[in-house]
């Protein structure tokens, strides 16, 4: 729980010895109200007292009350800047922490998780901190400066005090035991209605497509009712707090009281004024020890799911990174080279492997071509070149050199990646494809080259405002293959030594596919090019073709070496082009 809050940063630190500071000060004020009210009170009863010296008391008390006042309305500002300070460093480093993760590690948490791990429980934490930070310094502040104001005053009194904060304290404590463990099922119900809510919302146009409204209804019925209904009992349980501590409270007056009355009638007249005015004291001390541990059970209701949203940051915050920088601590006269020396991969926890002794080498300005059926390994593979995942053996080589040697700032700058499925940002058509860092600044000249070199000028210019037309969070305005093409686009903008195309070329016509690599061909004439692809028709041009089946390479060759030499490539090429097409191809 407390590893969360070495968040906090020296300024913080600085705000919170000050609110520590006012609040001290705030519980010398509140306590100092008892003492002005006896003093009235003994005032009152003793001969010759004037109205004076009752009024300057009295003045004294509003001075108190008004000056608590302001000093909890300063310690409330302090106490919300901080808390909010702390969830904005907090939410931050859980972003930059999960921009670090490889896909292993992002595997490992879902995707709903991470968001209300980012949002509702950095929120709880910080409801924790705005009101904790304030009950939990004063409470045991008041508690202990009130009890040792009125230990001497009566041992009636004060064991009886003693028996209503046992009895304050069993309560809660019973409550924590039951309610506890519901609290970390909240959290991972909060996480699963996310999950479904974001499903539902995902694949919005294949749920209305077959009918499937009322199916998805009853799912996220069925989760958010479980929540509800977790909610429900913890509410409830905690429902029991309210009746005990204001029949906590009316008993300490109504105890107090009945035990002055037979206390008072057994004393003499003097004692009869003391007794009284000690009364209206050890009452209004009493009040407050009991208003001290009524203000740390508010810190009890709070403190278990803050506690499980704690353990739940932490986990984030404390994954280690499987792909650890580089040092680039090296020299290389290759470039545009990219070498695999028997890799294989096996994914984490995984018992067999996926890619299995993996050998090839690919030159600048060459293109090599990966060809397979399903589930082979070509995307887990090409996937190995920008470290997405570490090969588990063997070498992955760019220029020479093990991509494990570069910073990852350094090997991403040589590289331009196109993915499988091909992701819009919010923004516009040249924000799309300009988007990141590369090592050349990229001009309005270069993105449009870019988009016509990807054959996306057609359709980008037909747009209401051509290139700053605006793309939708996912590119849901656009076809995809209109994001394929403008995914094509960003990796060609960037210039890179090498080109990543992870079946890049799927949702593209046989006609754009065929104009697209011809110009593409051209415009990276003196880079490497790296393609996973289905169909032979993108890759038979290809200088070498590797071919994976269950992870191992089958062939590696031409087009017109590998129909002779692997029955593989043949069966797949068959499977799409007939003899004679083959032949005349």
């Amino acid at each position: 729980m407390f590893k969360v809050f070495k968040n906090f940063t020296k300024k913080d630190v600085f705000l919170i010895i000050i609110c520590v500071s006012f609040i001290v000060f705030q519980v010398f004020l509140d306590l100092k109200l008892p003492d002005y009210m006896s003093e009235i009170t003994r005032l009152i009863q003793t001969e010759g007292s004037s109205m004076n010296e009752i009024l300057v008391q009295g003045g004294f008390m509003l001075a108190c009350a008004f000056g608590s006042l302001a000093t909890a309305i300063f310690v409330g500002f302090l106490a919300s800047r901080l808390s909010a300070n702390f969830s904005k460093v907090l939410r931050k480093k859980i972003f930059v922490k999960v921009e670090n993760f490889s896909m292993a590690e992002v595997k490992g948490f879902s995707t709903s998780s991470l968001i209300t791990r980012t949002t509702n429980d950095v929120t709880q934490l910080e409801m924790l901190i705005a009101m904790g930070l304030q009950m939990l310094c004063k409470a045991p502040i008041m508690a202990v400066w009130a009890v040792l104001k009125i230990v001497n005053k009566s041992l009636e009194w004060s064991l009886f005090t003693a028996v209503l904060v046992v009895v304050l304290l069993l309560t809660v404590g019973m409550l924590m035991i039951i309610v506890f463990p519901r609290f970390e099922l909240v959290q991972k119900l909060i996480d699963h209605v996310n999950g479904v809510t974001r499903e539902n919302l995902t694949g919005i146009r294949v749920i209305r497509a077959f009918n499937a409204e009322k199916f998805q209804m009853n799912r996220f019925e069925d989760v958010n009712n479980t929540l509800t209904n977790t909610q429900l009992f913890n509410q409830r349980c905690f429902s029991i707090l309210s009746p005990v501590m204001n029949l906590v409270m009316q008993s300490l007056t109504l105890g107090i009281y009945f035990i002055g009355a037979y206390l008072i009638v057994d004393a003499g007249m003097v004692g009869k004024i003391n007794l009284f005015s000690d009364m209206i004291v050890f009452s209004s001390y009493g009040m407050q020890v009991i208003m001290s541990f009524l203000m740390l059970a508010m810190i009890f209701m709070m403190w278990p799911r803050a506690k499980v949203s704690a353990k739940r940051i932490n986990e984030v915050l404390e994954t280690e990174e499987s792909i650890k920088d580089g040092e680039d601590n090296f020299k290389t006269d290759e470039v545009g080279t990219v070498e695999f020396k028997n890799v294989s991969f096996k994914y984490p926890d995984a018992d067999e492997y996926l890619l299995k002794n993996i050998s090839f080498k690919v030159n600048k300005g060459e293109t090599i071509a990966f060809i397979g059926s399903t589930g082979s390994g070509k995307s887990t593979l090409i996937n190995l070149v920008p470290r997405f995942y570490d090969a588990t053996e063997g070498e992955v080589l760019v220029d020479g050199v093990n991509v494990k040697e570069y910073s990852l700032e350094s090997l991403y700058n040589k590289l331009g990646y196109v993915s499988q499925k091909a992701f819009m940002f919010t923004g516009t058509v040249k924000e799309n494809v300009s988007y990141g860092k590369s090592k050349s600044k990229k001009t309005k000249a270069i993105i449009e080259e870019a988009i016509r070199v990807a054959q996306g000028e057609e359709f980008v210019l037909k747009m209401d405002e051509g290139y700053d037309s605006h793309i939708a969070r996912g590119g849901t305005n656009v076809s995809g293959g209109q994001k394929q093409r403008l995914s094509i686009a960003r990796a060609i903008a960037r210039n890179p030594e090498i080109y990543i195309f992870d079946d890049s070329f799927s949702a593209l016509d046989y006609k754009t596919d065929l104009t697209l690599r011809s110009e593409l061909k051209k415009y990276t004439k003196n880079a490497t090019s790296m393609i996973v692809a289905q169909r032979i028709g993108t890759i038979m041009n290809a200088d070498k073709i590797v071919v994976l089946d269950k992870g191992e390479c089958v062939g590696i060759g031409t087009h017109e070496y590998l129909l002779k030499h692997s029955s593989v490539y043949k069966e797949i090429a068959l499977s799409q082009l007939s003899k004679e097409e083959l032949e005349n191809a």
